[in-house]
């Protein structure tokens, strides 16, 4: 079985971030500050030793991938951030690429979307948009990409460099845009570009053309969500919401959650729904998760779990690898995540469980046939 896991990699200053949040923000900021919203919340998160890292420091990336290495993870993906040429965020990826002492597979994430200050507004602002340019701009962004595409630990099927699509749906040129990339990777040798997509905020179940995508990540736990969602099938609430939404009256919803506090779900819960399901498609990729608990951005109209603990991580995952070897076509589970400390989903070692959620990758697949 093959895990790979979602990489972040806001956790260095660039000159955007500190003009729209301030001088020397990093995610780091977010997860500092964070606070309890209930007694058994575990805020804020501390890194094992106060090691709030820069990823500038390739001693810091050397020691992740090492880590990640030594305890079964397969490789990262690394979120990419493009707008019409213009980056964020990818210094880490690629001084990586130029030292090879990090030896650990690894593809990229185009995470598509506006960046916005959703965090702290309810009337978002766009700080820096996606128009999807045209044919030039495509053509850029594919040399960009295919620097990282030859490099010989980028992972590949057959051939093909693994591409994720975060949010294809808001695309509106997609297919042509994919196919205009595989064409141009068949021209530098590659046998074409093998993409998948994560469909993360999508009504479920998905009824996009999807055509153009070898695979489709299920991802955790916002799948594991709307799993449950329906499960309960709550429809009171959710005409709620709609009748509000037709009445412009969405606020409403978001004034309640400033004073009623984070929307809470059960860790147990979700996870057994996620077990309980089916695969979407024969397209379908496995997605497990960590944590979750993203209020050290969102505050009180954040949504959190109740009852994570590295010993049910463990129960579960265990389970899961049975469920995506005997359900699913392809042997690769992504999960969320190598370190979304903002979001709660995170392997990396902390203050409350060291390496204990690591140690529970490592002991299932090595004591399990996976």
């Amino acid at each position: 079985m093959k895990i790979i896991a979602f990489y972040l990699p806001q956790f260095h200053c660039i000159p955007e971030n500190d003009e729209w949040w301030g001088k020397g923000f990093t995610e780091w900021v977010n997860v500092k500050k964070a606070q309890k919203y209930f007694s058994w919340q575990r805020q804020p998160r501390i890194p094992l030793n106060n090691n709030y890292y820069n990823l500038l420091d390739k001693n810091t990336q050397e020691w992740q991938a090492d880590l990640a290495k030594k305890y079964g993870i397969y490789g990262f993906c690394y979120y990419h951030y493009w707008f019409n040429g213009h980056m964020l965020l990818e210094k880490p990826i690629e001084e990586m690429l130029k030292n090879k002492r990090i030896d650990l597979p690894f593809c990229i994430c185009w995470a598509n979307e506006d960046w916005t200050n959703a965090w702290v507004s309810d009337n978002a602002k766009v700080l820096i948009s996606q128009d999807y340019g045209d044919k030039k701009d495509w053509t850029a962004h594919y040399n960009y990409l295919s620097t990282f595409f030859k490099d010989e630990r980028y992972i590949k099927n057959n051939g093909k460099p693994l591409l994720v699509i975060y949010k294809p749906d808001i695309i509106p040129c997609l297919n042509e845009l994919l196919q205009f990339w595989d064409d141009l990777a068949k021209k530098d040798g590659f046998a074409g570009i093998d993409y998948a997509h994560q469909y993360v905020g999508l009504d479920f179940p998905i009824k996009k053309d999807d055509s153009a995508f070898a695979f489709d990540i299920e991802m955790q736990p916002a799948y594991g969500k709307i799993y449950l969602a329906g499960k309960k099938k709550n429809k009171r609430k959710s005409k709620l919401k709609r009748v509000l939404d037709s009445l412009k009256l969405s606020w409403v919803i978001r004034a309640f959650k400033k004073v009623t506090g984070p929307q809470v779900f059960d860790y147990d819960e979700v996870w057994k729904a996620i077990l309980e399901t089916k695969p979407i498609s024969d397209k379908s990729v496995g997605c497990a998760f960590v944590d979750f608990d993203n209020t050290s951005r969102r505050k009180r109209q954040g949504w959190l779990f109740k009852g994570a603990t590295p010993e049910k991580f463990e129960h579960y995952f265990s389970l899961y690898c049975e469920k995506v070897k005997k359900e699913y076509k392809y042997d690769t589970i992504f999960i969320f995540a190598w370190n979304e400390w903002a979001e709660g989903g995170y392997l990396e070692p902390d203050e409350d469980n060291r390496y204990a959620y690591l140690e529970a990758i490592s002991s299932v697949i090595n004591n399990k046939e996976f």
